[in-house]
C-alpha cells in the first residue's frame, strides 16, 4: 500500500474516531507538516502570514437526528449557506445549470450542475475574470451582484446569464459551453431595477422582465414596484423596443402589496405564466403567479397565491422562513421542480447561515396552475424523488472539507472581496501553504482586503487552522476571520501588544471600531521558532467558542479557550441586516485598530 494511500485512510480514521466519540475533531496532519515548518523560517517574510491548511466540519444536529434512509432521499436545503437567489435552467438533454447571488465577493455567481436535480457538483463560476466584475470596490457586502437568472436558447443553443450590479445596471453574459469561459458582460442600459430574466418563446423571440420603479416613478407607498417587459435582439444582443408594464404592485393589488421582484417568465401548455417574488426578502417573503395568453399579457393572478410562503407560519421547531425567489425547471421526465431561497433560524429567531437553496417539487391546481405550499403546508428538509441514488459526496447536511493548499490555485469555495485579490495572496510562495500580506486594508473598509473565505454552511461548526506569523508593528495581525459585513466581525488575531510582546486577541467589530474581548500572551520565541499558532473556531449554534494552540506538532495538539460562549447573534441577518450570511477566512492587514 502507497504512503498516500496510508495516510488517506489514517485521517479518515482519525475523524470516524472523533466522531463516534463526540470529542471535538483535532488537527489532522499530512505527511508534509513537518517539511513546511523546517522550511518555514527561511521563506517567511515580516509581513506575511502563512496557513498550513483549513479545515471545516458540519455538526449540525438535524442531520445526526434525522439520517437519510432511501437512496432516494436527500436534504433540505441543497446548497446550505448563503446560496441566495437560485436559478436554475436546463437543456433539454439531461444536464441542469444553477446559480446564485454572490453580490461584491468575488468570483460572482457560483455554478453547479447536475443530472438528477439531487447531486449538484460546482463546475466554476459565471464571472469568474476580473474584467467581468469591474466596479464593485466602494460597494458595501450585501450590493453588487443581485439575482442572476440563467436561462438557455435552444435555437442557438447558447447559455445566457442576466443580471443586476446594483452600482453599474444590469447585464447578460453568455456561452456555449458553461463547462468553460462566459463572455464579458453585455451592458443593458435601458433595463432598470432589478432582477432581470430572459424568456425564449417558441419561435425563438427573446424578452427581458424585470423590476422597476412604480408607474412614472411616482410610487403610492414604500415597496411599490412593478413587473416590465422588453424585447432582446438575440443576434445583435441589445435590447428593441418599448418596455411595457405587466404587474403593478402584485397579485392582489388592493392590499399595496410590496417589492414584486425576481420575476421569472414559463410557456406551459401552450399559455405564458409569470411568476414573481413578494413581500420583501425577510419574514414576509412570498411567491406568486399570473396567467395570460401572450408575453405581454394581460396576466391575471391565480386566486389560490401565494404559492410559496411561510410568513403565516409562525416559529416551531426546525422551522423555514423567507421562502420565496422561485426558479421552475422541467425535468426530461415532464415533471416540474422548483428552487427558492429560504432560511433556517434558530429557535431564537437568528441565524447566521443566510439565505440558502431550497427544492421542491412542483404540484398544478385543478385550474391549471403551478404552486409549492398551500395553507400551513411546511416546506419539508427531508425530501425523495424516486429513480436517483444519492452520490456518497453530497452539497448537503454534515460534511467535513479539508484543504491542504497544496493545488496552485483556491478551490472553488474559497472568496475574495470585491477582486481577485492576486497581489494579496500566494499559493506557491511556500508550496502547500497559503500566504497572506499583511495589506493596507482593513475588512471594515469597501476595498479588496488580504481576506481568503469560505461560507458558513451549519449552525454548528467548527473550524480550524495553523498559521506561522511574525508581527513586526503594532497595526499587523493575522487569524482567523468570522465576518458578516463592514461593521459585524469576530478576529481572532495575533499581533503586537504595546510592550512589544506577540499576544492572541478575539476581536469585536462594529461600526465605532474594535474592542478586544479576550487576549492571551504567547511565549517569547527564540531566533529559530517558526512560531507556529494553531487556531480553532466551534459553533454551538447560539454561541462561539474561540481556542488556540502552540503545540508544534498539531496531531496531538492541546487546545486552550481563549474566549468561550462568544455572541453569536451579533453576526446573524436579525440584527446586522444585509443579504449575505457569515463568511470565515483567513485575514491580515496592517491596519489593525
Amino acid at each position: 500500500m502507497s504512503r498516500k494511500k496510508r495516510l488517506n485512510i489514517y485521517i479518515a480514521s482519525v475523524i470516524a474516531i472523533a466522531l463516534l466519540c463526540g470529542v471535538i475533531i483535532s488537527c489532522i496532519v499530512t505527511e508534509n507538516d513537518k517539511e513546511k515548518l523546517s522550511t518555514r523560517a527561511s521563506l517567511q517574510s515580516s509581513n506575511v502570514a502563512l496557513f498550513d491548511y483549513f479545515l471545516y466540519q458540519g455538526e449540525d444536529d438535524y442531520y445526526t437526528d434525522n439520517p437519510l434512509t432511501g437512496e432516494s432521499n436527500f436534504y433540505n436545503p441543497v446548497l446550505p449557506g448563503w446560496y441566495s437567489d437560485p436559478s436554475i435552467c436546463t437543456n433539454g438533454e439531461g444536464d441542469y445549470f444553477l446559480a446564485t447571488s454572490t453580490f461584491v465577493y468575488f468570483p460572482g455567481v457560483p455554478l453547479f450542475h447536475s443530472h438528477d436535480l439531487v447531486n449538484w457538483r460546482q463546475i466554476g463560476h459565471v464571472l469568474d475574470r476580473e474584467e467581468q466584475l469591474q466596479g464593485l470596490e466602494g460597494q458595501g457586502v450585501s450590493q453588487g451582484i443581485f439575482a442572476p437568472a440563467l436561462s438557455y436558447n435552444p435555437y442557438n443553443k447558447t447559455y445566457y446569464m442576466i443580471t443586476t450590479d446594483v452600482g453599474n445596471g444590469c447585464f447578460v453574459v453568455k456561452t456555449e459551453d458553461p463547462f468553460g469561459q462566459w463572455s464579458d458582460p453585455i451592458r443593458l442600459p435601458k433595463v432598470g431595477g432589478i432582477d432581470p430574466s430572459l424568456f425564449f418563446d417558441d419561435d425563438g423571440q427573446a424578452y427581458i422582465v424585470n423590476n422597476d420603479d412604480a408607474p412614472g416613478g411616482k410610487p403610492e407607498y414604500d415597496g411599490h414596484r412593478t413587473i416590465r417587459i422588453r424585447e432582446y435582439d438575440t443576434e445583435r444582443d441589445r435590447t428593441v423596443g418599448k418596455e411595457k408594464i405587466l404587474v403593478n404592485k402584485g397579485a392582489r393589488p388592493e392590499d399595496n402589496p410590496i417589492w414584486i421582484e425576481g420575476p421569472h417568465m414559463y410557456k406551459i401548455g401552450g399559455k405564458y405564466f409569470l411568476m414573481s417574488a413578494e413581500g420583501g426578502t425577510g419574514e414576509g417573503h412570498s411567491e406568486v403567479i399570473f396567467r395570460g395568453d401572450s408575453p405581454w399579457g394581460p396576466f391575471e393572478p391565480w386566486e389560490g397565491n401565494p404559492i410559496l410562503t411561510q410568513r403565516q407560519l409562525g416559529g416551531h421547531e426546525n422551522a423555514v422562513t423567507c421562502a420565496g425567489h422561485a426558479d421552475l425547471v422541467q425535468t426530461a421526465e415532464g415533471d416540474w421542480w422548483a428552487v427558492f431561497l429560504a432560511c433556517r433560524p434558530l429557535n431564537e429567531g437568528f441565524e447566521n447561515l443566510g439565505r440558502e437553496t431550497f427544492m421542491m417539487p412542483v404540484r398544478w391546481s385543478a385550474d391549471g396552475f403551478p404552486y409549492l405550499t398551500q395553507g400551513d403546508e411546511l416546506v419539508p428538509l427531508t425530501l425523495e424523488k424516486e429513480g436517483v441514488s444519492r452520490d456518497s459526496v453530497t452539497t448537503f447536511g454534515n460534511f467535513s472539507v479539508r484543504d491542504d493548499f497544496d493545488e496552485t490555485e483556491l478551490g472553488m469555495e474559497w472568496m475574495t472581496l470585491r477582486s481577485s485579490a492576486k497581489d494579496l495572496y500566494s499559493l506557491t510562495e511556500q508550496p502547500g501553504s497559503l500566504s497572506l500580506e499583511c495589506a493596507p486594508v482593513a475588512s471594515t473598509e469597501k476595498l479588496t482586503p488580504a481576506l481568503v473565505c469560505r461560507r458558513v454552511q451549519h449552525h454548528k461548526f467548527q473550524c480550524q487552522t495553523r498559521m506561522t506569523f511574525t508581527p513586526t508593528g503594532q497595526g499587523e495581525a493575522a487569524g482567523l476571520l468570522l465576518f458578516k459585513d463592514e461593521t459585524h466581525q469576530y478576529f481572532m488575531a495575533l499581533s503586537l501588544a504595546e510592550d512589544g510582546s506577540e499576544r492572541l486577541t478575539l476581536w469585536k467589530t462594529g461600526e465605532k471600531g474594535s474592542t478586544a474581548m479576550a487576549e492571551a500572551r504567547l511565549e517569547a520565541k527564540s531566533d529559530d521558532s517558526d512560531a507556529a499558532v494553531g487556531m480553532r473556531i466551534v459553533s454551538h449554534g447560539e454561541t462561539f467558542d474561540f481556542y488556540y494552540s502552540t503545540t508544534e506538532e498539531q496531531e496531538n495538539a492541546q487546545w486552550t479557550l481563549l474566549a468561550g460562549g462568544v455572541d453569536a447573534s451579533y453576526l446573524s441577518t436579525a440584527l446586522a441586516g444585509g443579504f449575505t450570511g457569515t463568511v470565515v477566512g483567513m485575514y491580515a492587514t496592517s491596519r489593525m485598530k
